[in-house]
């Protein structure tokens, strides 16, 4: 039989039509997982031939691609003598791969095309992820995908690498959070790899001859990499067939090595050990007990979640519950209840409170008042309304889910890929499928006095022979087989106040969108007396949702920082006050805050519009007159004390970047200040600023989602009349941001941390959009050299970065690093080296690659919203910065994209070589305060426009 001759470019449409037809073949047999009626997107759960299963999301509309890949592999695989191990191989995956051998090729590849990436290493889970322009997700998966299929392991980069584990392990050896985790660890049962050190350092990374570290991480890389234990969740405009053509040819050529994901049937704590107290001294002023019970594993029971259902009784906040108890007497400031560690066979349930100065005088009534309340939750708490109330809430939820950024979408799913059925990845956290009064009984019958860990965190010092961790060094005490208070006269008393919660009056019933088209921006209906009201009927994400703010700008919070402190410590006083009363109202889909600012405070509610006015009116009927006792007073001002002085021993970045602001912005004050402030305060003083806060304000509310102007004047009119009815017009300016003088501005603050905290910020001349957009894209064009040079060539620091520092439209650029070993003078030695070196790569820019790097800024400035709360805070910062045009994210794009390399080039100059305006904050255990600089800086006029 003749053949007749095919064509090449016949031959490429027959292979085409082909392959269109076997994925078309696959699709039909992959499962489709349960989705919400509000979500648009397509789905597609895919298996490749080596093991690897992989969730596909199409949404054609949008604007940001994304990535991740879960490997259940974590710190719980590392072998015992190197320990940190699974977290260097995290670090190393990133530095280079076969086909892409340069280091930084992925990272700057992201960076260039308006995304992120990062990874973390939990327990039994390492997560790799980025975002991405969508046009470059195809480029982007490829240098992804060879991460894990062809590592180089470069000899040098590993050596290398160890510095930047090391940094990451010396950030925080100050923080108490990961100090309180090691002492968690030295505790827990030593045949458990939960006891392990998880992030690695020099010591336990070493790389010597006798212990060479290369050979150790392959060895590790093979025997617990492999695609069977991978998931991988991608999401992009592209259609499904598409984004499968990208996945499987990439993802296959990961080795499937057929492992198993590693077991852990030892218990968290060792046989005899409970019940037990703990004692961790903190470095900060931290009052926390928790409450610590060993429980099975809860991961199979995501569809009925009985764990769910006794910590959301436990950790309820409405009138008679634990917290509302406690926190009346004085004892307990806020209470939450939910799973610590789940290691597949078991985990802890979690009861954790902050006291005050006198809870810590009465933790016994609290252990005692805490097994008396699970008690009436055992006898009294189950029943079939409390489910149905959950349920119901648990369906509104899913059929008007908010749809999250795309890179928190894909780490969450490639996350829950690993431990749900394929058909319920979508909808595993919002089900609620069975009443399972045995599963509850089960559970709480693990929350026994003998069955408990007492732990609690304070400043309190503890005696010179306390025990030590050994790689945070932090003091504790841990006393076995004791007797757990089971309470007295006292506690009986207020076991009588206890209370389960009554029905939810707040559950929404009219969950009608309105209907016809949303406005493009917000409108001024009118203003009352000093009150302006803004409205915006917005429905574009079908929800039966809105949100109310109002503003009130008072000359009694900007007159000094006792005004501050005092408006903050009303602000608190109305929330403790609204808290029992408004807490169903959150658990029902409502959420409020009452929080000061730079000019006043703000109320704030959102949520189901259908119960919007009710906590709105409650809220502004407190306000306008709350109760101040002596003892809550006492109690908020020492937590506010508390706060600021522990602001003092934050991370040395952390600082210098509050430095910066409190000098530069005017209005604002030092956390030293405002403490001196604080401690001067009376009772007296605060009852009589609330009664006259409102006497002179400016006041400004917008009222934007699924509502009508006549619910925007309503609400508006009820605030003339609760807060607003003797009220006068004040005026009360916007802040501005203080202009540097000429030249370089130095300071050292003192900071009790062995690291170097180092920040140069260097300002622009103007505010407006032209100068602010050469700052942007001059951040974008530096920062990946900038990561590239100082901590992956030159290993300075684990926190290296090149920020936008902008503030209230201020334009500059903000060069961060916190270093282990370097000091000061040589992180600026390398900066200004770097800052020379890069002029001629800036020099040799290519229009071709300027323009990416403009794309990119403007892609990230005009990125789509996703939710109406991202539309709602937008208007309500145009709003305060009176842009009423609603346009100046459009009006940066379009500047960012005129900006020319040579205006790019003066600004280079301007800010980083010649340092015409710039400020050096640096930090030292060694320094001494000055307070000449601030003073210095506090004397200069703000920026111009």
């Amino acid at each position: 039989m003749r053949m007749t001759p095919v064509s090449p470019l016949g031959l490429a449409r027959i292979i085409a039509l082909f392959t269109l037809f076997w994925f078309a073949s696959l699709a039909q047999a992959a499962i489709q997982p349960v989705k919400s009626p509000a979500d648009d997107n397509e789905y597609r759960y895919i298996s490749l031939d080596n093991g690897l299963e992989a969730l596909l999301i199409s949404d054609p509309g949008a604007d940001k691609a994304a990535a991740s890949l879960n490997v259940a592999v974590g710190s719980g695989n590392n072998p015992e003598d190197r320990e940190g191990l699974a977290h260097f191989l995290e670090h190393l995956l990133f530095l280079g791969t076969e086909k892409y051998p340069n280091p930084g090729e992925y990272q700057q590849f992201i960076r260039s095309h308006g995304g992120s990436h990062n990874a973390f290493t939990a327990f039994q889970d390492t997560n790799y992820f980025f975002d991405i322009q969508p046009a470059h997700l195809e480029p982007a998966l490829d240098r992804f995908a060879q991460q894990f299929s062809d590592p180089l392991f470069t000899a040098e980069l590993v050596d290398r690498e160890r510095n930047a584990v090391h940094s990451e392990y010396s950030a925080s050896l100050k923080d108490d959070g990961r100090r309180y985790y090691s002492v968690r660890k030295a505790i827990s049962n030593p045949e458990h790899s939960f006891s392990q050190f998880s992030v690695g350092n020099l010591q336990t990374l070493e790389n010597s001859e006798e212990r060479p570290l290369r050979e150790d991480l392959i060895e590790f890389w093979k025997n617990h990499y492999s695609a069977n234990l991978m998931t991988l969740a991608v999401y992009g405009p592209q259609s499904l067939d598409e984004l499968e053509a990208m996945v499987r040819p990439r993802f296959s050529a990961i080795e499937n090595r057929n492992l198993k994901v590693k077991d852990y049937p030892q218990p968290l704590f060792a046989p005899d050990t409970l019940p037990a107290r703990l004692q961790v001294q903190t470095i900060k002023d931290i009052r926390r007990l928790q409450l610590i019970f060993p429980i099975p594993s809860q991961r199979d029971q995501y569809p009925t979640k009985p764990l769910h259902y006794v910590a959301s009784l436990l950790g309820h906040e409405g009138p008679g519950s634990l917290l509302d108890v406690l926190k009346q007497r004085g004892w307990v400031e806020s209470l939450s209840a939910g799973s610590g560690t789940d290691t597949g066979e078991h985990s802890t349930l979690e009861l954790s409170m902050a006291l005050t100065n006198e809870g810590m005088k009465h933790q016994d009534d609290i252990v005692a008042l805490a097994f008396r309340y699970i008690d009436l939750v055992r006898q009294q708490g189950i029943d079939r309304f409390r489910f149905e109330e959950d349920r119901q809430l648990s369906e509104i939820d899913f059929r008007f889910q908010q749809q999250p950024d795309p890179v928190h979408l894909v780490m969450r799913l490639s996350m829950e890929m690993q431990e749900v059925a394929p058909e319920d990845v979508l909808q595993a956290r919002y089900m609620m499928t069975d009443y399972v009064p045995d599963q509850y009984r089960e559970l709480l019958g693990h929350l026994t006095p003998d069955n408990v860990l007492i732990a609690v965190q304070s400043k309190q010092a503890l005696p010179e022979d306390a025990s030590t961790t050994q790689w945070y060094d932090t003091p504790y005490l841990l006393q076995t087989s004791v007797d757990v208070p089971t309470g007295n006269e006292l506690t009986a008393r207020l076991a009588d106040q206890l209370a389960l919660p009554e029905e939810n009056p707040f559950i929404p019933e009219d969950l009608a969108v309105l209907e016809g088209p949303s406005m493009d921006q917000p409108e001024k209906l009118a203003t009352f007396g000093n009150l302006q009201i803004w409205h915006a009927k917005d429905t574009r994400f079908e929800r039966p949702e809105a949100n109310i703010f109002l503003s009130l700008r008072s000359p009694l919070t900007t007159a000094s920082p006792k005004g501050q402190v005092l408006t903050s410590l009303l602000a608190e006083a109305v929330s403790v006050q609204l808290n029992p009363w408004a807490y169903p109202a959150q658990t029902a889909g409502l959420d409020y805050q009452v929080y000061p600012h730079l000019r006043g405070l703000t109320a704030r509610v959102g949520g189901y519009h259908d119960r919007l006015p009710v906590l709105m009116n409650r809220i502004m009927t407190t306000l306008a007159d709350p109760e101040i006792s002596e003892q809550r007073f006492r109690i908020a001002r020492q937590q506010l004390i508390d706060n600021l002085r522990n602001s003092l021993q934050d991370k040395p970045v952390s600082q210098a970047a509050s430095f910066v602001q409190d000098a530069l912005v005017q209005g604002a004050w030092t956390n030293q200040e405002k403490m001196e402030a604080a401690e001067a305060v009376t009772v007296e003083n605060l009852r009589e600023f609330a009664r006259s806060f409102t006497n002179r304000v400016d006041a400004v509310m917008l009222v934007h989602g699924n509502t009508t102007p006549a619910f925007a004047l309503n609400t508006a009119l009820q605030a003339s009349a609760l807060l607003l009815n003797d009220s006068q017009a004040a005026i009360v300016n916007r802040s501005q941001v203080r202009d540097l003088p000429a030249g370089e501005t130095r300071v050292t603050l003192p900071v009790p941390h062995p690291d170097t905290g180092y920040l140069r910020y260097s300002q622009g001349s103007s505010t407006g959009f032209d100068e602010r957009a050469r700052y942007r894209l001059l951040t974008q064009v530096i920062s990946g050299a900038f990561y590239e040079e100082l901590r992956t060539t030159r290993q300075l620091g684990y926190v290296v970065y090149a920020t936008p520092f902008e503030m209230l439209e201020t334009p500059a650029i903000g060069l961060v690093v916190q270093s282990p070993d370097a000091t000061a003078e040589t992180i600026d030695e390398a900066v200004q080296a770097f800052a020379d070196a890069f002029r001629e790569e800036l020099q040799a820019m290519t229009a071709e690659a300027l323009q990416k790097e403009r794309q990119a800024v403007i892609s990230n400035l005009v990125e789509q919203d996703r939710r109406l709360s991202d539309v709602s805070q937008r208007y309500w910062r145009e709003i305060d910065r009176q842009a009423t045009g609603f346009d100046s994210r459009e009006k940066l794009a379009a500047a960012v994209g005129k900006v020319t390399k040579g205006e790019l080039l003066a600004t280079f100059d301007a800010a980083l070589r010649e340092l015409d305006a710039s400020l050096l904050v640096t930090t030292s255990a060694d320094a001494t305060a000055s307070d000449e600089v601030l003073e210095t800086l506090r004397d200069q006029p703000p920026v111009g426009n």
